[in-house]
């Protein structure tokens, strides 16, 4: 459980700076793609903005304690074994959240790529950094 929380805070600390930086750079060179955004849909009274900077580590945790489970059926070098968990994550998990929240909402299919694709990025590095450290 130690390696698990451990991986799992190492990894948070990952993804943070990289998806905020990313969120800095997308908006800052490609604004077109955030204008969807400004929809009552999004727009929050701000009381629950702490959870959504916590999400880095919310799958970071998530995704450490699937790596520790399931980490011998990766197979291959260091580079697949961190890309097929980011594949495998993103198919079993990504795919059907992001098909019933297009279903269900009202966003468009850029959002619901982008999202997809930033959760496959996310699971990849977590994926790369597990091989990495807890092999």
């Amino acid at each position: 459980m130690k390696k698990i929380l451990i991986t799992g805070l190492i990894v948070g600390c990952i993804l943070f700076i990289l998806s905020y930086g990313g969120l800095y750079l997308g908006v800052r060179y490609f604004p077109g793609l955030f204008v969807d955004y400004d929809n009552p849909l999004f727009n929050s009274d701000g009381s629950r903005d702490i959870l959504f900077y916590l999400h880095a580590f919310i799958i970071s945790f998530a995704l450490s304690w699937f790596w520790a489970r399931f980490k011998t059926m990766f197979k291959g070098t260091l580079i697949m074994r961190g890309l097929e968990f980011g594949v495998v994550y993103a198919i079993i998990a990504l795919l059907p959240v992001m098909w019933i929240s297009f279903s269900s909402l009202d966003i468009t299919v850029i959002m619901v790529a982008s999202w997809f694709l930033y959760g496959l990025a996310q699971a990849i590095i977590a994926g790369l950094v597990f091989a990495k450290i807890n092999p």
